[in-house]
């Protein structure tokens, strides 16, 4: 039996636990958009340790974790379509107002309309995406 879906558990508690402990430890809902945007733009204020603290977690947890690792990643082969994607996800979390982690594991969490609302509609977009690069470009 393929042990693949055991990465995806953990690292799915994971992420919740970084959500309820950034929510009961300090009151704030963990967007990593909303983090990332507020430092980019400047407007982070006093918090801006604290938002450059997750930021650094956010990348330096999984290259941690990828040293040594038999996962496969399953990263693409092309890096100027990663790239691309890479964008396209910046601007739909700035125009949806928040991203997977505030709409999908914290706004459903807590039965937010709006985060279940904004999860659907970015899970629909994932699916036709995918299917259209593999129809039209053969990729992915």
């Amino acid at each position: 039996m393929p042990i693949d879906w055991i990465y995806g558990l953990v690292g799915g508690l994971l992420i919740g636990f970084a959500g309820v402990v950034l929510l009961l430890g300090n009151g704030r809902i963990m967007g990593a958009s909303g983090i990332i945007g507020s430092l980019v733009d400047q407007t982070s204020g006093a918090a801006t340790r604290e938002r450059v603290a997750f930021v650094f977690a956010l990348v330096l947890v999984p290259a941690l974790l990828q040293i040594g690792s038999p996962v496969d990643t399953g990263t693409m082969q092309s890096t100027l379509l990663l790239v691309f994607a890479g964008i396209c996800v910046g601007i739909g979390t700035r125009m949806a107002n928040g991203c997977t982690s505030g709409h999908g594991v914290c706004g459903i969490s807590r039965f937010s309309v709006r985060g279940v609302v904004a999860t659907a509609i970015y899970i629909a977009a994932g699916v036709l995406t995918v299917l259209a690069l593999r129809l039209i470009v053969g990729e992915l």
